[in-house]
């Protein structure tokens, strides 16, 4: 089964670089293709009963799988013109492939990401098909298996949909660009670059989290998996140190989610976003940058406060790379070139899988260059074998994912549900904000439970269309639903990159959950910049992002001080209300409010420099 995961993984990464190099084909070809490519390599990669007596009908289960799934892709490989051309109508045998292909997808994202996912898809496809049973303004005339088949399978709108196509060429290309940029040695390299940055200052470990943890989710697809991958030598250095528990397993999970929100792959959304929008990737990006840093600036900042109102160090001088070390071009001379080819593409207009593939190529050209210089060629051949495998694994997550997503949207879009909630919400009085509040709340809940992309897909096409009818601009109604949707990973009760970071922390998920709810606080109004300050989503050399510069940064800074524990006048009922008023006097839209916040908020950073600073933990990590 290794041997053929292998092989599997290397024959879907050759297919991803081949149409990032020569261009893809036809959509439906290129989509059939790689979902058919994501189906074999996860039920080899997760197969059934392993390690079971059972194994044995694991395996039967498993080739009865692989081979419906195989005769569906192929049919539409083959029929592929004529489904262009002449819009089929279904037959018997259509449905039963179309009911097959809908199983082998939900079984593998059942083994993949969880059993929620599969369930909404379920639920959107039973909706579907019993809409005429549902009394009030939730039903609808109903559809039957014919046309709901002919919408999935005989089409461009269901299984082979902009979500799929956005998978198998711009999402496929930028994972396995990931991969190939940390196994080259870009791991590595931000790593010991965030260890020697933010080691020897107060909470040394925690910032090394949360430096470490951007630098990987930037160009990661999994706020989870980010968590895994580095908290696995984060977290134990906290514990080693001294650091609390739950506060060691905080840190990691918020800065891995943020990872997420920072370009340029921003989990998958950059791309998605960009063609829901119809709008450029360099777009969706640079909207995105002043967010991230902000974001990751109301980390830091609680960080530091909590770390250094319970006495939490810097990590010893013996324990952390050199600067020579650390910033050794042969180290850094992989991610150089990678976003060199990167940035190279993108200037010369090409499209952003053939940008990808200058990234990979440079990667590779460089780390074989490395390999030949320092004799160590079997050690590169392995670290490329490791990346495949990586980028296999992170495929079949992000090709069922969105295959998955598809099918739940086309539902959506099929039964008009989506119009019906935008309807509903938009009759919400109170303005845009009392609706920001609520579906802040709504995104929160319907992301619990499954990946940022997933959610990002789901709540983008039943909520962010009730903003856009209040009269929200549609990047700040995407970008505001995102943000809320990426943040369910922390929310409890179902905040799965919490629980991944209680396991490694080995402590109690409800006490990670609520340190990691202090140092996220200021993420979870970041959002409502957007909507007060429209400029924030739009960098620009003018009057009204300066605007937004500055508020944004007195309301992070502000609310990141507080619930940091960072003192005023040394009582907390007082200091609370202080520090409330200053961060919501930096939102407000009129410069006049802003400027008298921002000189408060420098006042006081001012005396603590000066003077002595005082801080009383208001969440005190020790407990």
């Amino acid at each position: 089964m290794t041997n053929l995961r292998k092989a599997l993984a290397a024959v879907l990464s050759g297919f991803v670089i081949w149409t990032a190099a020569f261009g893809q084909f036809s959509s439906l070809v290129q989509r059939a293709a790689f979902v058919e490519l994501v189906i074999l390599l996860g039920l080899a990669t997760y197969p059934l009963f392993v390690g079971s007596r059972w194994r044995p009908l694991g395996i039967v289960i498993d080739g009865i799988l692989a081979i419906g799934a195989t005769v569906a892709c192929l049919t539409i490989l083959r029929r592929a013109n004529d489904i262009m051309s002449s819009l089929p109508f279904a037959e018997m045998s259509d449905i039963l492939l179309t009911v097959i292909l809908i199983v082998v997808i939900l079984e593998v994202a059942r083994r993949t990401i969880g059993l929620i996912f599969p369930l909404l898809v379920l639920a959107g496809l039973a909706y579907a098909l019993l809409g005429q049973f549902i009394p009030g303004r939730f039903g609808h005339r109903g559809f039957d298996i014919y046309f709901v088949t002919e919408t999935l399978f005989l089409g461009d709108l269901g299984f082979w949909g902009l979500l799929t196509g956005v998978a198998a060429t711009t999402l496929a290309a930028f994972t396995l660009f990931g991969a190939l940029l940390l196994h080259s040695g870009g791991g590595d390299a931000f790593m010991k670059l965030a260890m020697r940055i933010g080691g020897r200052t107060t909470g040394g470990a925690a910032k090394i989290a949360t430096i470490a943890s951007g630098l990987f989710g930037m160009i990661s697809g999994s706020s989870v998996a980010n968590v895994a991958t580095t908290g696995a030598f984060t977290i134990p250095m906290m514990k080693r140190l001294g650091y609390p528990r739950p506060f060691a397993g905080a840190v990691e999970a918020v800065a891995s989610t943020g990872g997420q929100l920072a370009p340029p792959i921003m989990g998958a959304a950059a791309f998605i976003m960009a063609e829901i929008l119809g709008v450029s990737y360099v777009t969706i990006a640079a909207a995105a940058a002043l967010p991230a840093v902000l974001f990751y600036a109301g980390v830091f900042v609680t960080v530091h406060s909590m770390a250094a109102a319970n006495g939490l160090g810097a990590v010893p001088r013996e324990e952390l790379p050199s600067w020579r070390d650390a910033l050794n071009p042969s180290r850094l001379a992989p991610v150089i070139v990678a976003f060199a080819g990167l940035t190279y593409g993108l200037v010369n207009g090409r499209s952003l899988q053939s940008s990808a593939f200058f990234a990979m190529a440079g990667v590779v050209i460089v780390s074989i260059l490395m390999a030949i210089a320092e004799k160590r060629f079997g050690d590169w051949r392995h670290a490329m074998m490791d990346a495949v495998e990586d980028a296999g694994r992170g495929l079949v997550i992000v090709g069922i994912l969105l295959a998955g997503a598809q099918i739940l949207v086309s539902m959506i879009n099929l039964t008009g549900l989506g119009v019906t909630l935008s309807s509903m919400l938009a009759t919400i009085g109170g303005g845009v904000l009392i609706l920001g509040f609520v579906v802040a709340a709504t995104c929160m809940v319907m992301g619990m439970g499954i990946p940022t992309t997933a959610a990002y897909v789901l709540v983008a096409s039943v909520l962010a269309p009730a903003m856009i009818r209040a009269g929200v601009e549609p990047l700040t109604a995407h970008m505001f639903v995102f943000y809320y949707a990426t943040l369910s990973v922390i929310t409890p009760p179902v905040c799965v990159a919490v629980f991944v970071a209680a396991s490694l922390a080995d402590t109690r998920w409800p006490a990670v959950a609520r340190r990691a709810l202090a140092i996220g606080a200021s993420a979870y109004g970041l959002p409502f910049l957007f909507l007060l300050i429209p400029a924030t989503l739009h960098p620009s050399l003018s009057v009204a992002y300066l605007h937004a510069i500055v508020a944004g940064a007195v309301f992070i800074l502000a609310t990141a001080a507080m619930f940091g524990g960072w003192s005023i006048f040394g009582r907390r009922f007082v200091d609370i209300p202080c520090w409330i008023a200053i961060a919501f006097g930096g939102l407000a839209p009129h410069w006049t409010l802003t400027a008298i916040a921002a000189v408060a908020l420098l006042a006081i950073i001012a005396r603590d420099f000066i003077g002595t600073r005082r801080q009383v933990p208001d969440f005190p990590v020790s407990r």
